[in-house]
């Protein structure tokens, strides 16, 4: 950072050999999240959580960031505090400094993020880069997030669950050798595998039973009288990564050892395919909904 916050803008320098990556996202009251359901605290978090998972699908380091608050002037004053409070934590756990942003009023509050970060140039992991062959993955496990807000909105349980940005995981994928596709599971597993094939006539065979989830997780989920494989194939915000591996690749590391590489547990879920769209996945979901 060359210039941070009190001037109109800031400055901000890539290391040298390094490309500028980018990216922007927002969390809107009552379409993103209820104060009903989680503290303000938790949603300045997940909103940085959702930002600097983007550069974690591109293997890249934060160097900064900037944050626009609209709010009602009604809103109390606690909140505001906790959001920006949440907010500021998680960046600073996580190297990414706040460099500047800007307040509004609005009817409902929001709060919009955009993040800078810095990746070796040419080491960009990007999403457009499956082959048919290739061995997919996906970091930690799915559906503990679904799960909490089912329970926040059923059973009147603050959620308490907060992802992590699998930055360290992103940035040891971009330097290894033999990777495809990657991409943030932020809108389900089967929605973003299907992002990976966009543009291709290339298919993707899912093994669904082979999709990491939490420990008791299907236990709870039935307890409720949810559908555990629906959850975590389609639940949405685990912000871990997915991503492909050539099949030498995939034999040359091996699961274990990924998951020792990029610092967080890794699963095989599937193979990317000559056609056929996301194959696998149970007919009563109908991935093409999600």
């Amino acid at each position: 950072m060359i210039l941070g916050p009190g001037d109109d803008a800031a400055v901000l320098r890539p290391p040298d050999g390094c490309d500028l990556v980018v990216s922007t996202d927002s969390l809107v009251e009552d379409v993103h999240f209820r104060f009903s359901t989680q503290s303000a605290r938790l949603v300045g978090r997940r909103a940085m959580v959702a930002n600097l998972s983007d550069l974690a699908a591109m293997g890249a380091r934060p160097l900064g960031c900037v944050a626009a608050l609209c709010a009602p002037g009604s809103l109390e004053l606690r909140l505001a505090r906790g959001l920006v409070q949440g907010l500021l934590e998680e960046a600073g756990a996580h190297a990414c400094p706040l460099v500047g942003g800007n307040l509004a009023s609005s009817r409902q509050t929001s709060v919009t993020i955009t993040v800078f970060g810095s990746v070796a140039r040419g080491r960009d992991l990007r999403r457009h880069r499956v082959r048919a062959g290739d061995r997919v993955f996906v970091t930690g496990t799915l559906g503990g997030q679904a799960l909490a807000v089912s329970r926040a909105e059923t059973e009147g349980r603050p959620i308490r669950l907060l992802p992590t940005p699998r930055l360290r995981a992103g940035q040891a994928l971009a330097r290894l050798s033999g990777v495809g596709g990657c991409i943030d599971v932020s809108d389900g597993l089967v929605a973003d595998l299907s992002h990976l094939l966009e543009g291709s006539d290339l298919g993707l065979q899912l093994e669904a039973d082979s999709v990491p989830t939490p420990a008791g997780f299907a236990a709870a989920c039935r307890k409720r009288g949810l559908d555990p494989l629906r959850l975590a194939l389609a639940g949405g915000e685990d912000y871990e990564i997915a991503f492909t591996l050539r099949p030498q690749a995939a034999r040359r590391h091996g699961v274990q050892a990924l998951g020792k590489r990029l610092g967080v547990p890794v699963s095989e879920v599937g193979r990317v395919v000559g056609s056929g769209g996301i194959q696998g996945v149970p007919e009563h979901l109908g991935w093409t909904h999600f």
